[in-house]
């Protein structure tokens, strides 16, 4: 994997926490500008799938489970999505809390890709 997207990944899940999170605190749901910041988060994961894809295609391999590697990728992937989509349903503060909570997941899972490929 590449360490330079792993970590952007990361940081940018974080900061997109945050921003939610103040969200949260202000008692203010998810707007326009936070589905803007998961499309950045999105297209961030998006590559990093590509890459990861790329790089198994090519015959590197995890020092771990290929299996669990995958899933994961697919799993960092999917996390923000998910949690913009279930903020549309919650219109009040805890959409918010909902985007903060799956990009606070989306770093997790960085953390353990970074884990399972042996950096």
């Amino acid at each position: 994997m590449l360490d330079a997207l792993t970590v952007a990944v990361a940081v940018t899940a974080l900061a997109l926490a945050a921003w939610c999170g103040l969200a949260a605190y202000r008692d203010q749901p998810t707007k326009d500008w936070h589905f803007i910041g998961m499309a950045v988060v999105l297209l961030l994961a998006l590559a990093q799938l590509v890459v990861g894809v790329v790089q198994l295609a090519r015959g590197e391999r995890p020092e771990q489970s290929m299996a669990i590697f995958i899933a994961y990728l697919i799993g960092a992937f999917l996390a923000v999505p998910a949690a913009g989509i279930l903020s549309l349903s919650e219109r009040t503060r805890w959409g918010s809390v909902t985007v903060a909570a799956g990009a606070v997941v989306l770093a997790v899972l960085e953390v353990r890709l970074y884990d399972i490929w042996g950096n």
